[in-house]
């Protein structure tokens, strides 16, 4: 696939679950996280805004108990997965940084 990092095919994240993926930026891998919520995949830096610290602390354990938000595990902030955005939790009201996706065929990748 051209034109980006290719991380994984939609169908390895399971529905209403999230990954974690080293990004190779420049001289830098930038950890990232990609949720899935049905057809559609949304990426994010895997930092929480309040502190920076990455959002899990087991590998690929991003979810809320409920599995309805992307949750930090250190200070309990949860996020919309739609869009990023904090609605409960310290830093309420700012967003996790987006990671620009395209998927092509089922193909799951970062858009350089």
């Amino acid at each position: 696939m051209s034109g980006g990092h290719v991380l994984c095919r939609v169908e390895d994240i399971p529905d209403g679950t999230a990954r974690g993926f080293d990004w190779p930026k420049g001289e830098v891998k930038v950890k990232i996280l990609v949720a899935r919520k049905g057809d559609r995949v949304f990426g994010y830096r895997n930092a929480c805004p309040h502190v920076g610290v990455p959002l899990e602390m087991d590998p690929d354990d991003f979810m809320s108990i409920d599995g309805r938000w992307l949750q930090c595990s250190t200070h309990g902030a949860q996020f919309r997965v739609e869009d990023g955005m904090c609605i409960i939790g310290p830093c309420a009201g700012r967003p996790l940084r987006s990671v620009p996706l395209t998927v092509i065929d089922g193909v799951v990748a970062v858009r350089e």
